[in-house]
């Protein structure tokens, strides 16, 4: 392997058969821009890789911030993988979407043959800076961050929960609820969305709060400004469920807390050059309403 040569990080989703062809596709680019793939354990096998002569191909590589760019080929969710897996590095995440919505995704796969992957492969693309919310819980617990959002909410067939908020110790109100969603402007769209939330465009600065079917006529949504941090609390006889970008992590007990705040640039995600959120709303959310 030539030790001076350009790698990238390649992930992609589950079904392996749909991005087959797409793959190949990102190969026969990186071998003619003599570019290094990595692929983790779990590609390797996924695909069944071999590694090839010309170390184009490198197979069980653990993922390394000495790449230049990590391609995910897959929906939000693979996307959320590599800006976890990359977050506080200088390594963009370039993708083309095989989700259903892929609200984060860089590309289409039919606009591969005006945007493929050599373009990629020369940094023609632009990159935004993604916020995140960090959390722990009151009692010093792990740290947790999210890129989309943070989810509250009751076990299933459990007691309707009755949680409290409040931001910079400040309580602003206790609700009888299912739930409740922290969310990152690029979030938004999704379970926040869903609650009737605000829509935060990509740029604003501060975070999302919204309830899961409140039980009042007086919840309202809140934006928390970004210095200030927030407060969940569980007024409830039951324990909490705590998701962080749709990933169980943790609970929280009867009595207990947690802590949120907003964290500025905490990963890179490549764009279209000129590519603006309200376009990317209008095409993925006037769609799906068509």
């Amino acid at each position: 392997m030539n030790a001076a040569r350009r790698a990238v990080c390649v992930m992609t989703h589950q079904r392996a058969d749909e991005v087959a062809p797409v793959l190949a596709r990102l190969i026969a680019a990186a071998r003619a821009n003599a570019i290094e793939l990595r692929f983790d354990a779990n590609e390797t096998r996924k695909h069944g890789l071999q590694p090839d002569e010309d170390g184009i191909i490198v197979v069980d590589a653990e993922p390394r911030d000495d790449v230049e760019l990590c391609i995910v080929l897959g929906g939000d969710g693979t996307i959320l993988r590599g800006l976890r897996c990359f977050e506080g590095t200088s390594v963009p995440v370039f993708s083309v979407n095989f989700g259903e919505v892929g609200f984060l995704a860089t590309i289409e796969p039919d606009e591969l043959d005006e945007y493929g992957f050599e373009r990629a492969f020369a940094g023609d693309f632009d990159v935004l800076l993604l916020p995140a919310i960090v959390f722990r819980s009151g009692g010093g617990g792990a740290q947790h961050k999210a890129f989309n959002d943070i989810s509250c909410h009751r076990k299933i067939g459990g007691r309707v929960a009755q949680l409290s908020y409040g931001v910079q110790c400040e309580e602003v109100g206790s609700v009888r609820c299912d739930g409740l969603v922290v969310c990152t402007p690029a979030g938004s769209t999704g379970y926040n969305l869903a609650n009737g939330g605000p829509v935060l465009a990509w740029g604003v600065e501060g975070f999302g709060v919204s309830f899961i079917a409140p039980h009042s006529l007086t919840a309202r949504a809140l934006v928390v400004a970004p210095a200030d941090t927030l407060t969940v609390s569980n007024c409830g006889r039951e324990a909490i469920d705590v998701n962080v970008d749709g990933r169980p992590v943790c609970e929280i007990s009867p009595g207990e807390d947690i802590h949120a705040a907003f964290e500025p640039r905490a990963a890179s995600l490549a764009q279209l050059p000129g590519s603006s959120f309200y376009k990317r709303l209008r095409a993925k959310f006037g769609r799906l309403a068509s």
